[in-house]
């Protein structure tokens, strides 16, 4: 397979790698770029956790809440270009396609395409009808629902509507103020599951595996491997596992412990990243 200067450097700019290492492992994967990264890890070298703007497509995050903030949902509407994306209609249009979400609660994309939207017609008819108005493909690409059984969904946009997250979370304190702490947590971060009992097997021998390779590279003895990757598998937890990161606002503490500190606690959260 055929490695391009653009294959290289977009891998460059994912891992941090020096240019000639990072076609290397691109050679030597055969073009499969997230293996790339994975064999650049296992040789120790320096990647880049965040790739949360990888490959996006256009469009806005947003999001819609109940009166009562027990139920919201977060949709990623896609258009072509940034700069429709900016546009006050194709924001209006897609903050109202976000009410009809939380209103209707279709079970799938199927299910929201043939809802009523707009003068008779479906929300399907309506994507249609925008792309001819706009001159650009207008979609809706996902949208997921929380409702929470003893407290609140929490929501919120970053700046530039390029990345959302619904929180659940419940408790006697300021769960609002907890709720939006871990939402810009989990915005900052990217973590992979909110505690470590969600990290799934897969995901775990995967990490081990990297830091067996890593350490084997590095000389280390056969027999204490095991442990040296247990070592790393809990600091990758301390990385990437949402509770157990150092929280962004007081790196003192983490996460469980802030909202310990804050009577709150999280059951789940739902990151969306454009294009992601």
């Amino acid at each position: 397979m055929k490695i391009t200067a653009q294959d290289v450097k977009r891998l460059r700019e994912v891992t941090g790698v020096g240019m000639m290492d990072c076609k290397r492992a691109l050679q030597e994967t055969e073009g499969d770029f997230d293996a790339a990264i994975d064999q650049l890890r296992k040789k120790g070298q320096k990647v880049a956790a965040k790739r949360a703007d990888r490959d996006a497509n256009e469009g806005l995050i947003v999001t819609a809440s109940s009166d009562d903030n027990k139920t919201c949902i977060m949709a990623e509407v896609n258009c072509e270009t940034d700069f429709v994306a900016r546009n006050e209609d194709f924001q209006q249009f897609a903050n109202e396609l976000a009410t009809l979400i939380l209103r209707e609660h279709p079970a799938d994309r199927e299910a929201f395409l043939a809802l009523p939207f707009q003068a008779g017609r479906t929300a399907g008819e309506a994507l249609t009808d925008a792309t001819g108005k706009i001159g650009e493909k207008i979609d809706v690409r996902r949208f997921t629902s929380l409702t929470s059984d003893g407290g609140e969904i929490v929501a919120y946009i970053h700046p530039g509507a390029r990345l959302g997250v619904l929180v659940d979370v419940s408790g006697n304190g300021d769960i609002q103020q907890a709720g939006r702490d871990v939402a810009m947590q989990a915005a900052a971060l990217n973590p992979v599951a909110l505690n470590t009992d969600e990290v799934s097997d897969d995901l775990k021998e995967k990490e081990m595996e990297i830091a067996r390779e890593s350490a084997r590279n590095e000389g280390k003895p056969e027999h204490i491997i095991d442990n040296i990757a247990k070592g790393k598998l809990k600091r990758y937890y301390k990385d990437n596992v949402l509770i157990e990161q150092p929280f962004v606002k007081d790196a003192s503490m983490t996460v469980k412990e802030m909202l310990k500190q804050a009577d709150a606690t999280v059951d789940r959260f739902v990151r969306y990243a454009l294009g992601g």
